[in-house]
């Protein structure tokens, strides 16, 4: 039997010597062992690089857009019920925009090319909450709370508040200046007018036109004096010329917060937190081209931020060449009512839209 073993391996024209046969067995185990321990110490390295990373942008996205929020510091009582009660907003339509964002389910139809939404089992049709309600149509007595989940709706509503609010930088400023295109009078060929679409009747009808505050001439002075510093990432235009929807909300936010006495650099603060809230990927960015130069967020002036060397388009595009860090989303800039702000991790940038 060991002779008939031998001849088999031994025996024919491509058969193997035993001794290499042992040999390369030794060899490629030695290869397995160096290889296991290079895996190793490879995949010791990746997650603890990841992991520093991730602890990185999670610890910059809280100090620029707070989990828990920020608080705003002002009321906003019943300025809802107002802008509804003129109808600068129509309620039914502002409750269809968020009710239609709910989770649905497809209603089959005999025509394939028709979808129809329904709600999931066990749902409601709860896009629009009572958090949105209330502020809609309710009393709101506490400070006004920003946070990830309802900077879109807060974007609509100061949008409304900037349009129909009776302004001198709508009636004068360069929304009226025909050297700009769509420019008044009426004004009503900028994304900020035509896209305000959940109006009752044509929002050009309320541009301008309701009186929901009776600032002072100093007030107003100094909404006209911020209004001209603070930029916006989707365009080269301060506040003073709110032709966008982040303009206008913008716009909307400085009068509120002058009529019940916030003073400038309080006004650049609080006017930070929301932009960084419509804007999270730019401020973010930001945030880290700032910490390269070893400025923490905290201690950044948001007079500087806000102006047109960080947060207007050119001036972030200027920032964000220099920059390289992991980013989680979009950076929609759309122009209409339906635009969202989702919560992370798939964030995405407030557009010009509701």
């Amino acid at each position: 039997m060991e002779d008939q073993t031998e001849e088999k391996i031994n025996g024919s024209g491509y058969a193997v010597p035993v001794s290499i046969v042992i040999a390369g067995i030794i060899i490629a185990s030695a290869l397995l062992k160096n290889g296991a321990n290079l895996n190793s110490r490879t995949s010791g390295i990746k997650p603890s690089n990841t992991k520093t990373a991730t602890q990185a942008v999670s610890a910059s996205e809280e100090a620029v857009v707070p989990s828990e929020g920020v608080d705003l510091p002002v009321v906003w009582g019943d300025l809802g019920a107002k802008l509804v009660s003129v109808g600068a907003i129509d309620a039914e339509k502002m409750k269809a925009l968020y009710e239609g964002r709910g989770e649905f389910t497809p209603l089959e139809t005999d025509r394939p090319e028709a979808v129809v939404a329904v709600p999931s089992a066990g749902r409601s049709l709860t896009g629009f909450s009572d958090e949105y309600q209330n502020l809609l149509l309710g009393q709101n007595d506490g400070k006004l709370k920003i946070t990830k989940d309802n900077a879109g709706y807060i974007l609509n509503l100061f949008w409304a508040l900037g349009l129909a609010s009776k302004n001198s930088i709508l009636d004068s400023g360069e929304m009226m200046d025909a050297r700009y295109g769509g420019a008044g009078p009426p004004a009503g060929g900028f994304a900020s007018t035509a896209g305000w679409t959940i109006a009752k009747g044509d929002p050009m009808d309320h541009y301008s036109r309701h009186k929901f505050f009776n600032l002072t001439p100093q007030e107003q002075a100094l909404v006209d004096k911020v209004s001209k510093g603070i930029y916006r990432p989707c365009c080269n235009n301060s506040t003073h010329f709110p032709d966008c929807n982040h303009g206008m909300a913008m716009l909307g936010f400085l009068e509120l917060m002058a009529s019940q006495g916030v003073g400038e650099e309080e006004m650049y603060k609080a006017a930070l937190a929301v932009n960084s809230y419509w804007f999270p990927d730019t401020y973010l960015t930001i945030a880290a081209y700032m910490k390269q130069d070893g400025v923490e967020w905290k201690n950044v002036s948001p007079k500087d931020v806000l102006g047109i060397n960080y947060s207007s388009a050119s001036g972030y595009a200027r920032v964000s060449s220099q920059v390289t860090q992991p980013r989680r989303g979009g950076e929609g800039s759309g122009c209409g009512v339906d635009t969202q702000v989702p919560v992370a991790p798939q964030r995405q940038q407030g557009g010009c839209g509701v």
